[in-house]
């Protein structure tokens, strides 16, 4: 990955919709060659998709809470098992396996306190091999940003 590629991905990343077009002149390539990097990077899986950024307010689901869960053993049977059943809660929107306690991480988002209550009370609590589910609740986002794509990969700068 060189470069043009890094500076295709940085705009990609802010702008997912953007033409070709406009893509390849603010890399400053023409369009061909750009549609060839981006095709590459989408399939070596540098890409690994596109979506819209939502609002969760907007869909009713303005109640965002991190749930960490530790399971009651961690042998692979439980694991499994925790794991395809959280895959099909469709309120939780990720789930970050970890190293050390807890055991996973989720991001959840619901409505409101009412309707985690209910989504705590009948379904995380519930969740297989789970010993114990805890809550917080973030006062405001700080920083989300995209991947950083330039400069050095591991250190301040």
């Amino acid at each position: 990955m060189d470069d043009v590629d890094r500076q295709i991905i940085a705009v990609l990343q802010e702008e997912g919709r953007i033409s070709n077009q406009d893509l390849a002149d603010r890399v400053g390539l023409s369009p061909s060659p750009c549609l060839r990097r981006v095709k590459a990077l989408e399939r070596d899986g540098v890409i690994t998709g596109y979506r819209a950024v939502i609002d969760p307010r907007a869909v009713g689901r303005g109640f965002e809470v991190f749930v960490s869960a530790n399971l009651v053993r961690a042998e692979a049977s439980a694991i499994q098992a925790f794991e395809d059943a959280v895959q099909r809660v469709d309120e939780v929107v990720e789930v970050r396996r970890m190293i050390g306690l807890p055991d996973y991480l989720m991001r959840v988002v619901v409505a409101d306190l009412e309707a985690y209550e209910h989504l705590y009370s009948d379904t995380l609590a519930a969740l297989p091999a789970v010993e114990r589910v805890y809550t917080q609740l973030a006062m405001k986002t700080v920083k989300q940003t995209a991947v950083p794509v330039s400069g050095r990969a591991g250190g301040r700068r």
